[in-house]
């Protein structure tokens, strides 16, 4: 059926890489996007990536187990819902019968998304920050308006 949602068990996908300068048995929790495959293979290989690929090389997450290759990341589900994290806190948007629906989660003290902080007084800051990075990413992406 597939994964059909932005909570973590559904967007933790599992990326396996091994060969040559690829520590063996160990594990990284960077954000990355399906398009820095392309980027990091040519890093890999010696061969600069062409000034058409959007994505950024996950080498130094290789060489690093705390380097990053992506400080945060834009979620999308079809035309449903939007999502942004900075690592800790992720913001998740979404209609349902015309009703707007945002969520916030504090993935460091509830990894697992059961408490909506996203109507808390005390995190409106963290919710006021992604909802503009989320806005901005849309706009990046050119992502319509769901």
């Amino acid at each position: 059926m597939g994964k059909q949602s932005l909570y973590e068990h559904s967007v933790r996908v599992p990326l396996m890489m091994a060969g040559p300068g690829i520590p063996a048995g160990q594990k990284r929790d960077g954000f990355c996007y399906l398009l820095d495959l392309y980027p990091t293979l040519c890093d890999l290989v010696g061969t600069p990536a062409p000034a058409t690929a959007e994505g950024v090389s996950m080498v130094p997450m290789l060489a690093d187990p705390n380097a990053k290759a992506r400080d945060t990341i834009f979620y999308a589900y079809r035309n449903l819902m939007r999502g942004f994290c900075d690592g800790r806190y992720k913001l998740i948007e979404y209609t349902v019968n015309s009703e707007r629906h945002t969520q916030l989660f504090d993935l460091q003290a509830d990894p697992w998304e059961t408490t909506n902080l996203a109507d808390s007084p005390d995190f409106k800051s963290h919710r006021d920050r992604l909802v503009e990075l989320l806005q901005s990413a849309r706009k990046t992406y050119d992502d319509p308006a769901i």
